[in-house]
Protein backbone atom coordinates (compact mmCIF):
# COMPACT_ATOMS: atom_id res chain seq x y z
CA UNK A 1 0.00 0.00 0.00
CA UNK A 2 1.24 3.48 -0.91
CA UNK A 3 1.37 5.97 1.94
CA UNK A 4 -0.13 8.91 0.02
CA UNK A 5 0.35 12.43 1.45
CA UNK A 6 -2.65 13.76 3.35
CA UNK A 7 -2.37 17.21 1.76
CA UNK A 8 -0.71 19.00 -1.16
CA UNK A 9 0.25 22.63 -1.71
CA UNK A 10 -0.69 23.83 -5.20
CA UNK A 11 1.35 26.79 -6.43
CA UNK A 12 -0.58 28.61 -9.14
CA UNK A 13 1.75 30.03 -11.79
CA UNK A 14 -0.83 30.92 -14.44
CA UNK A 15 -0.63 34.73 -14.21
CA UNK A 16 3.12 34.52 -14.90
CA UNK A 17 4.05 31.28 -16.61
CA UNK A 18 0.62 30.89 -18.15
CA UNK A 19 0.50 34.30 -19.82
CA UNK A 20 4.12 34.79 -20.83
CA UNK A 21 3.90 32.72 -23.99
CA UNK A 22 0.34 33.06 -25.35
CA UNK A 23 -0.51 34.99 -28.50
CA UNK A 24 -3.37 37.01 -27.01
CA UNK A 25 -2.44 40.26 -25.27
CA UNK A 26 -4.20 40.31 -21.91
CA UNK A 27 -4.99 43.78 -20.57
CA UNK A 28 -3.74 44.93 -17.19
CA UNK A 29 -7.31 45.16 -15.93
CA UNK A 30 -8.04 41.57 -16.94
CA UNK A 31 -4.85 40.33 -15.27
CA UNK A 32 -5.80 42.10 -12.06
CA UNK A 33 -9.37 40.77 -12.17
CA UNK A 34 -8.12 37.25 -12.81
CA UNK A 35 -5.61 37.32 -9.97
CA UNK A 36 -8.31 38.69 -7.66
CA UNK A 37 -10.53 35.73 -8.58
CA UNK A 38 -7.66 33.32 -7.95
CA UNK A 39 -7.06 34.92 -4.55
CA UNK A 40 -10.50 33.75 -3.42
CA UNK A 41 -10.22 30.12 -4.57
CA UNK A 42 -8.39 28.86 -1.52
CA UNK A 43 -4.99 28.92 -3.21
CA UNK A 44 -2.25 29.85 -0.76
CA UNK A 45 0.32 30.74 -3.43
CA UNK A 46 0.02 32.71 -6.69
CA UNK A 47 2.92 33.69 -8.91
CA UNK A 48 1.47 36.90 -10.30
CA UNK A 49 4.07 38.24 -12.74
CA UNK A 50 7.71 38.56 -13.76
CA UNK A 51 10.00 41.55 -13.32
CA UNK A 52 11.98 40.65 -16.42
CA UNK A 53 12.72 43.46 -18.88
CA UNK A 54 9.68 44.02 -21.16
CA UNK A 55 11.93 43.52 -24.17
CA UNK A 56 12.20 39.83 -23.30
CA UNK A 57 8.67 39.17 -22.03
CA UNK A 58 6.42 41.93 -23.47
CA UNK A 59 3.28 40.14 -22.26
CA UNK A 60 4.26 41.00 -18.67
CA UNK A 61 5.42 44.57 -19.24
CA UNK A 62 2.81 45.84 -16.75
CA UNK A 63 4.24 43.83 -13.85
CA UNK A 64 4.58 46.72 -11.42
CA UNK A 65 1.07 48.02 -12.04
CA UNK A 66 -0.44 44.56 -11.70
CA UNK A 67 1.39 43.87 -8.44
CA UNK A 68 0.38 47.23 -6.97
CA UNK A 69 -3.29 47.07 -7.91
CA UNK A 70 -4.36 43.52 -7.04
CA UNK A 71 -6.49 43.04 -3.93
CA UNK A 72 -4.38 40.94 -1.62
CA UNK A 73 -5.94 38.31 0.59
CA UNK A 74 -4.50 37.30 3.96
CA UNK A 75 -2.86 33.90 3.86
CA UNK A 76 -1.96 34.09 0.17
CA UNK A 77 1.69 34.38 -0.87
CA UNK A 78 2.11 36.62 -3.92
CA UNK A 79 5.28 35.74 -5.80
CA UNK A 80 7.12 36.99 -8.86
CA UNK A 81 9.99 35.91 -11.08
CA UNK A 82 13.08 38.10 -10.64
CA UNK A 83 16.14 37.84 -12.94
CA UNK A 84 18.52 40.42 -11.49
CA UNK A 85 19.01 43.36 -9.12
CA UNK A 86 16.92 45.74 -11.20
CA UNK A 87 14.08 43.26 -11.18
CA UNK A 88 14.46 42.80 -7.43
CA UNK A 89 14.19 46.54 -6.85
CA UNK A 90 10.84 46.54 -8.66
CA UNK A 91 9.69 43.45 -6.80
CA UNK A 92 10.48 45.09 -3.46
CA UNK A 93 8.76 48.29 -4.60
CA UNK A 94 5.70 46.17 -5.45
CA UNK A 95 5.87 44.46 -2.03
CA UNK A 96 6.12 40.97 -3.48
CA UNK A 97 6.04 38.28 -0.76
CA UNK A 98 8.33 35.79 -2.44
CA UNK A 99 11.07 36.22 -5.01
CA UNK A 100 11.68 33.46 -7.55
CA UNK A 101 15.10 33.22 -9.20
CA UNK A 102 15.80 30.95 -12.12
CA UNK A 103 18.57 29.04 -13.85
CA UNK A 104 18.73 26.15 -16.29
CA UNK A 105 20.45 22.79 -15.92
CA UNK A 106 21.25 23.03 -19.63
CA UNK A 107 24.08 25.34 -20.67
CA UNK A 108 22.50 26.06 -24.06
CA UNK A 109 19.05 26.78 -22.64
CA UNK A 110 20.57 29.00 -19.96
CA UNK A 111 22.37 31.00 -22.65
CA UNK A 112 19.17 31.44 -24.65
CA UNK A 113 17.00 32.17 -21.61
CA UNK A 114 19.37 34.35 -19.56
CA UNK A 115 22.07 35.19 -22.10
CA UNK A 116 24.77 33.95 -19.72
CA UNK A 117 26.62 30.77 -18.91
CA UNK A 118 25.56 28.83 -15.85
CA UNK A 119 28.75 29.80 -14.01
CA UNK A 120 28.22 33.48 -14.82
CA UNK A 121 24.62 33.24 -13.59
CA UNK A 122 25.55 32.14 -10.07
CA UNK A 123 26.97 35.50 -8.86
CA UNK A 124 23.89 37.35 -10.12
CA UNK A 125 21.53 34.97 -8.36
CA UNK A 126 23.60 35.07 -5.17
CA UNK A 127 23.31 38.85 -5.00
CA UNK A 128 19.57 38.77 -5.68
CA UNK A 129 18.96 36.05 -3.09
CA UNK A 130 21.07 37.82 -0.46
CA UNK A 131 19.37 41.18 -0.95
CA UNK A 132 15.90 39.61 -1.07
CA UNK A 133 16.51 37.81 2.22
CA UNK A 134 17.84 41.05 3.72
CA UNK A 135 14.55 42.65 2.67
CA UNK A 136 12.67 39.90 4.54
CA UNK A 137 11.43 38.17 1.40
CA UNK A 138 11.39 34.42 1.02
CA UNK A 139 13.21 33.12 -2.05
CA UNK A 140 12.47 30.22 -4.34
CA UNK A 141 14.76 28.77 -7.01
CA UNK A 142 13.60 27.41 -10.35
CA UNK A 143 15.77 24.94 -12.24
CA UNK A 144 14.66 24.53 -15.87
CA UNK A 145 15.27 21.59 -18.22
CA UNK A 146 15.91 19.17 -15.36
CA UNK A 147 14.50 16.21 -17.31
CA UNK A 148 15.57 17.19 -20.80
CA UNK A 149 16.60 20.10 -23.02
CA UNK A 150 15.38 20.98 -26.54
CA UNK A 151 18.99 21.72 -27.53
CA UNK A 152 21.11 19.25 -25.55
CA UNK A 153 18.76 16.34 -24.95
CA UNK A 154 19.16 14.40 -21.71
CA UNK A 155 20.55 16.28 -18.71
CA UNK A 156 22.71 14.48 -16.15
CA UNK A 157 21.53 14.38 -12.55
CA UNK A 158 24.99 15.58 -11.49
CA UNK A 159 24.33 18.95 -13.14
CA UNK A 160 21.00 19.24 -11.34
CA UNK A 161 22.62 18.29 -8.04
CA UNK A 162 25.31 20.94 -8.42
CA UNK A 163 22.76 23.68 -9.08
CA UNK A 164 20.59 22.56 -6.16
CA UNK A 165 23.62 22.71 -3.89
CA UNK A 166 24.50 26.21 -5.11
CA UNK A 167 20.94 27.51 -4.67
CA UNK A 168 20.52 26.12 -1.17
CA UNK A 169 23.92 27.52 -0.18
CA UNK A 170 22.67 30.94 -1.33
CA UNK A 171 19.70 30.59 1.03
CA UNK A 172 16.70 29.72 -1.14
CA UNK A 173 13.79 28.17 0.77
CA UNK A 174 12.95 25.58 -1.85
CA UNK A 175 13.84 24.46 -5.35
CA UNK A 176 11.30 23.80 -8.09
CA UNK A 177 12.44 21.15 -10.57
CA UNK A 178 11.19 21.99 -14.06
CA UNK A 179 10.28 19.59 -16.84
CA UNK A 180 10.42 22.50 -19.25
CA UNK A 181 9.59 20.64 -22.45
CA UNK A 182 7.43 17.91 -20.98
CA UNK A 183 9.65 14.92 -21.67
CA UNK A 184 9.77 13.40 -18.19
CA UNK A 185 8.33 9.99 -17.37
CA UNK A 186 7.43 8.57 -13.94
CA UNK A 187 10.53 6.35 -13.98
CA UNK A 188 12.77 9.34 -14.70
CA UNK A 189 11.06 11.37 -11.97
CA UNK A 190 11.63 8.52 -9.56
CA UNK A 191 15.31 8.25 -10.55
CA UNK A 192 15.96 11.97 -10.10
CA UNK A 193 14.10 12.29 -6.81
CA UNK A 194 15.64 9.12 -5.38
CA UNK A 195 19.03 10.83 -5.59
CA UNK A 196 17.98 14.34 -4.55
CA UNK A 197 16.00 13.14 -1.54
CA UNK A 198 19.13 11.53 -0.12
CA UNK A 199 20.40 15.07 0.48
CA UNK A 200 17.29 17.26 0.79
CA UNK A 201 14.00 16.80 2.62
CA UNK A 202 10.76 16.65 0.66
CA UNK A 203 9.66 20.06 1.96
CA UNK A 204 12.61 21.62 0.09
CA UNK A 205 11.54 20.27 -3.30
CA UNK A 206 8.65 21.26 -5.59
CA UNK A 207 7.84 19.89 -9.04
CA UNK A 208 7.01 21.88 -12.16
CA UNK A 209 5.66 19.62 -14.91
CA UNK A 210 4.56 20.42 -18.45
CA UNK A 211 1.96 18.26 -20.16
CA UNK A 212 3.47 18.36 -23.64
CA UNK A 213 3.19 14.58 -24.05
CA UNK A 214 0.32 13.96 -21.64
CA UNK A 215 2.49 12.66 -18.79
CA UNK A 216 2.16 15.49 -16.25
CA UNK A 217 -0.34 13.79 -13.94
CA UNK A 218 1.56 10.51 -14.14
CA UNK A 219 4.67 12.39 -13.07
CA UNK A 220 2.76 14.02 -10.22
CA UNK A 221 1.71 10.54 -9.06
CA UNK A 222 5.32 9.34 -9.10
CA UNK A 223 6.32 12.40 -7.06
CA UNK A 224 3.51 11.87 -4.54
CA UNK A 225 4.66 8.30 -3.99
CA UNK A 226 8.04 9.66 -2.90
CA UNK A 227 6.50 12.20 -0.52
CA UNK A 228 6.60 15.37 -2.63
CA UNK A 229 3.71 17.68 -1.71
CA UNK A 230 4.40 20.89 -3.64
CA UNK A 231 3.41 21.27 -7.27
CA UNK A 232 3.40 24.22 -9.67
CA UNK A 233 0.41 24.33 -12.00
CA UNK A 234 -1.47 26.72 -14.25
CA UNK A 235 -5.23 27.01 -14.69
CA UNK A 236 -6.36 25.40 -17.91
CA UNK A 237 -2.82 24.23 -18.68
CA UNK A 238 -1.78 27.66 -19.94
CA UNK A 239 1.90 28.34 -20.38
CA UNK A 240 5.22 27.53 -21.91
CA UNK A 241 8.76 28.83 -22.19
CA UNK A 242 9.53 31.30 -25.02
CA UNK A 243 13.11 29.98 -25.17
CA UNK A 244 12.33 26.28 -25.29
CA UNK A 245 10.77 25.02 -28.54
CA UNK A 246 8.04 22.49 -27.83
CA UNK A 247 7.43 23.67 -24.26
CA UNK A 248 3.67 23.66 -24.47
CA UNK A 249 1.20 23.91 -21.62
CA UNK A 250 1.82 23.51 -17.93
CA UNK A 251 0.28 20.92 -15.69
CA UNK A 252 -3.32 22.15 -15.42
CA UNK A 253 -4.49 23.24 -11.98
CA UNK A 254 -8.04 22.06 -12.65
CA UNK A 255 -6.90 18.58 -13.73
CA UNK A 256 -4.54 18.33 -10.76
CA UNK A 257 -7.37 19.30 -8.41
CA UNK A 258 -9.66 16.66 -9.86
CA UNK A 259 -7.09 13.91 -9.36
CA UNK A 260 -6.11 14.95 -5.85
CA UNK A 261 -9.74 15.30 -4.78
CA UNK A 262 -10.54 11.81 -6.06
CA UNK A 263 -7.53 10.52 -4.12
CA UNK A 264 -8.79 12.20 -0.92
CA UNK A 265 -5.69 14.38 -0.78
CA UNK A 266 -6.54 17.78 0.70
CA UNK A 267 -5.68 21.04 -1.11
CA UNK A 268 -8.09 23.55 0.51
CA UNK A 269 -8.79 24.83 -3.02
CA UNK A 270 -12.33 25.16 -4.36
CA UNK A 271 -12.77 23.29 -7.64
CA UNK A 272 -15.86 25.36 -8.41
CA UNK A 273 -14.04 28.69 -7.95
CA UNK A 274 -11.07 27.45 -9.97
CA UNK A 275 -13.50 26.47 -12.72
CA UNK A 276 -14.98 29.98 -12.80
CA UNK A 277 -11.50 31.53 -12.85
CA UNK A 278 -10.66 29.25 -15.78
CA UNK A 279 -13.77 30.33 -17.68
CA UNK A 280 -12.85 33.95 -17.06
CA UNK A 281 -9.36 33.73 -18.57
CA UNK A 282 -10.65 31.55 -21.41
CA UNK A 283 -13.08 34.31 -22.39
CA UNK A 284 -10.32 36.90 -22.10
CA UNK A 285 -7.87 35.15 -24.40
CA UNK A 286 -10.60 34.03 -26.77
CA UNK A 287 -9.27 30.49 -27.12
CA UNK A 288 -10.13 27.14 -25.53
CA UNK A 289 -7.95 26.10 -22.61
CA UNK A 290 -5.84 22.96 -22.74
CA UNK A 291 -6.94 21.12 -19.61
CA UNK A 292 -9.03 17.96 -19.79
CA UNK A 293 -11.39 19.45 -17.21
CA UNK A 294 -12.08 22.52 -19.34
CA UNK A 295 -12.78 20.33 -22.40
CA UNK A 296 -15.25 18.21 -20.44
CA UNK A 297 -16.89 21.36 -19.08
CA UNK A 298 -17.32 22.76 -22.60
CA UNK A 299 -18.97 19.52 -23.76
CA UNK A 300 -21.30 19.60 -20.75
CA UNK A 301 -22.24 23.20 -21.51
CA UNK A 302 -22.82 22.33 -25.18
Amino acid sequence: MVNWPKSVNIKEVGPRDGLQNIKALVSTEDKINWINKLSHTGLSYIEITSFVHPKWIPALADSLEVANKIMRVDGVTYAALVPNQRGLEKAIEANIDEVSVFISASETHNQKNINKSIEDTYPILKEVVSDALSSHKSVRGYISTVFGCPYEGEISISKVMKICEKLFEMGVNEVSLGDTIGVATPKQVEDVLAILLKYYSTDKIAMHFHNTRGTALANVTASLMLGITKFDSSIGGLGGCPYAPGASGNLATDDLLYMLDRMNIETNVSKNKIHHAALYIQDVIGEPLFSYDSKISRKTLD
